[in-house]
């Protein structure tokens, strides 16, 4: 007797590359490990290659067409694109089984059922045993009796099956990576570097409302066994696995985490890989997270910290459940990660219920001041369709405002392929306490803040005039929202293209700014302006109308004490500040030690300013950029996290005839 032919298994998850490099397929690929594992008869089934990253759509549907199944794992950058696929596919191929699960599948799933009459069935969280028993079900489509999937039956009616219990044992998952099933995959594609998913847990203790991360998870966290985990970084490091970024949404939660980050770091001393890893880090900062991170960036394994605050506003983080996260902890980890110099650099999202132009302008105040000198990221509040915002309820309460948004990756390149799909976010553009007014002032004032304090255009002069007169970094940053443009016309043009950004924003246009003539990618608003005064030759100009203002607004609380630290400080940034086309190493002389000054403050060791002159060898020899592209590419992109935008010095105190 003929045994039967195999089902063709079709697995789709679709991630962005970047620069050549694609995330290896982890969601999909356990879906395959575990049906290889558990299944009555693994023979049954035949696996195609899995779809990894963005193609055109026909070519996708060519490569699915002879699958008996099609399985797609969707989440917010892969959403549409994956449609249109699996709609494609229905028109060919009627008989074909479509399948959905992952984060964007939604928790009320009767309408988008309904919606995409092409996919028959729906998977409703965790998705390795509902997978299999879906198979193990087929040919038939009598699927009643298996947990954790919606579908609408032959009278057109919808069921939905009662919801899966977690899996408990994290380890019934075989490793996608140890057991052989990305072999045949890096295989076919010898020319992409690639990028690995890591998770050595599930699950959030938190539910934070924008996420929905907490929501589908509870609060248990269900473990990866730590031999399996660090065989899996011996994995990274024999296939030569650069970067690796952590599914975990609290790394350093756990009491092992110490030891999993200490087996990376050894891994990369020993092997050189994996180059670096990305974490989400534990929210709240207990002296485990700050171990786990000081070995990692002991390591070189991080480009720097992340300490999420999202707001420091505390009726705005009781809205968003986050107040059972100590922002005193945070803080404090900042401060020592300053004193220990690591670089850390801080989130906030911009637009959550509750929050106000004040509590944000404050919230800003109040991180710089503790020392978040090198980066503050300012994110868009976007709406996941399973986080607790997305409730209509909660959207009516707070007025939360939306517009689709495409989403756009930061430094990313401009779709080129006719027969792609864009995805969009919903994005949040005003609030009750946010009116678009006040949103738009808001989002200004972020782009602004990046531009002086953390591109470094202005920090040097920003923290001397902090330090002598008091001024809250608030009021400077404000006065550069508010300069009379008959007065200081460059900086309110800078302004002006600020807020005529986020006024787009809220008519639908994307999240950053398309430069064609500089590197063809999408640059933040900040960074956009840093290099168009760069490439206009405006610099000099710009530093002589921020000396006058600060000047202005500095010398009303300090008088004159305050005049020659400040020139020093302006003349010495704009000399530091990293620029194409200089070949040469530069000597400026100061009557100031502003540059001790301000390393002081930044590393969280204050130290008087003095009176003393100084040459100051600025050494752009050592970072020459002969052309405009390199440098948009080496200083202002790859710059951004660690905010690298200064050219390194050497200082020896001028000594005077006669002077002991």
């Amino acid at each position: 007797m003929t045994a039967p032919a195999p089902l063709n298994i079709g697995l789709v998850q679709i991630n962005n590359s970047f620069s050549g490099q694609s995330y290896l397929p982890y969601a999909v690929a356990c879906l395959e490990s575990y049906a290889r594992r558990h299944a009555a008869d693994p023979a049954r089934y035949r696996f195609l290659l899995p779809i990894f990253k963005r193609i055109a759509v026909e070519d996708a549907v060519a490569r699915l067409v002879d699958a008996d199944v099609a399985a797609f794992s969707v989440y917010v950058w892969n959403f549409r694109l994956s449609l249109e696929i699996a709609r494609r596919l229905k028109e060919r191929r009627p008989d074909m089984v479509i399948v959905f699960g992952g984060p964007h599948v939604p928790d009320d799933t009767e309408p988008f059922l309904r919606d995409h009459s092409f996919v028959d069935v729906a998977a409703n969280g965790e998705g390795e045993q509902t997978f299999l028993e879906l198979l193990e079900s087929l040919p038939g489509r009598q699927w009643s009796h298996i947990a954790g999937l919606s579908f609408l039956g032959p009278d057109g009616g919808f069921v939905q099956t009662p919801r899966r219990p977690r899996l408990t044992n994290m380890d019934d998952v075989p490793s996608p990576f140890l057991d052989g099933t990305f072999a045949p995959l890096i295989a076919a594609n010898p020319n992409d570097a690639w990028i690995g998913l890591w998770e050595t847990n599930r699950g959030c203790p938190f539910q934070c409302t924008y996420c929905d991360w907490g929501s589908a998870t509870a609060a248990k966290l269900n473990k990866v066994g730590i031999d399996r985990l660090k065989a899996e970084v011996d994995w990274f490091a024999r296939h030569k696995i650069e970067f690796i970024f952590c599914c975990d949404a609290n790394f350093g939660i756990l009491p092992r985490d110490v030891e999993l980050a200490e087996w990376m770091a050894r891994s990369k001393q020993e092997t050189g890989y994996p180059v670096a890893l990305s974490v989400q880090n534990t929210k709240n900062a207990t002296e485990r997270a700050y171990r786990t991170q000081k070995i990692l960036s002991d390591a070189g394994l991080n480009k720097g910290v992340a300490i999420s605050m999202q707001s420091l506003d505390s009726g705005t983080l009781k809205n968003i459940k986050r107040d059972n996260i100590s922002l005193d902890s945070f803080l404090e980890l900042q401060r020592r990660f300053t004193r220990d110099k690591v670089e850390t650099f801080s989130d906030i999202i911009i637009g959550l219920p509750g929050e106000t132009y004040d509590t944000f302008a404050n919230g800003i105040d109040a991180l710089i001041s503790s020392g978040q000198h090198n980066r503050v990221q300012f994110n868009n509040l976007s709406i996941l369709p399973n986080a607790e915002m997305a409730n209509p309820d909660y959207i009516r309460s707070h007025g939360l405002v939306t517009v689709d948004s495409e989403i756009i990756n930061i430094h990313g390149a401009r779709l080129s392929d006719a027969d792609d799909v864009r995805e969009y976010q919903r994005m949040v553009v005003a609030t009750a306490t946010l009116p678009a007014a006040t949103w738009r002032q808001v989002r200004a004032l972020g782009s602004m803040t990046a531009f002086l304090h953390f591109d470094k255009l202005l920090q040097i002069p920003l923290i001397i005039c902090r330090e002598l007169s008091g001024l809250p970094y608030r009021s400077m940053l404000e006065a550069f929202m508010t300069a009379d443009a008959a007065e200081y016309p460059l900086i309110a043009q800078v302004r002006d293209f600020f807020l005529e950004e986020a006024r787009s924003l809220q008519e639908g246009g994307p999240e950053y700014v398309y430069a064609p003539d500089w590197l063809g990618i999408y640059w933040p608003a900040d960074e956009y302006a840093f290099i168009d005064l760069t490439a206009t030759n405006r610099l000099g100009l710009f530093y002589e109308e921020s000396h006058r203002l600060l000047r202005a607004l500095a010398g009303d609380r300090a008088g004159d004490d305050i005049s020659g630290p400040l020139e020093n400080a302006i003349r010495i940034n704009h000399a530091l500040l990293k620029q194409p086309y200089l070949p040469d190493d530069v000597v400026v002389s100061l009557d100031w030690d502003v540059l001790a000054f301000w390393q002081g403050i930044r590393e969280g060791v204050p130290i008087p300013l003095k009176a003393a002159r100084m040459e100051v060898t600025v050494q752009r020899s050592l970072s020459y950029y002969p052309d405009m592209q390199d440098w948009c590419r080496e200083v202002v992109w790859w710059g951004n996290k660690k905010g690298a935008y200064l050219y390194t010095n050497h200082s020896v105190e001028k000594q005077l005839a006669g002077h002991y």
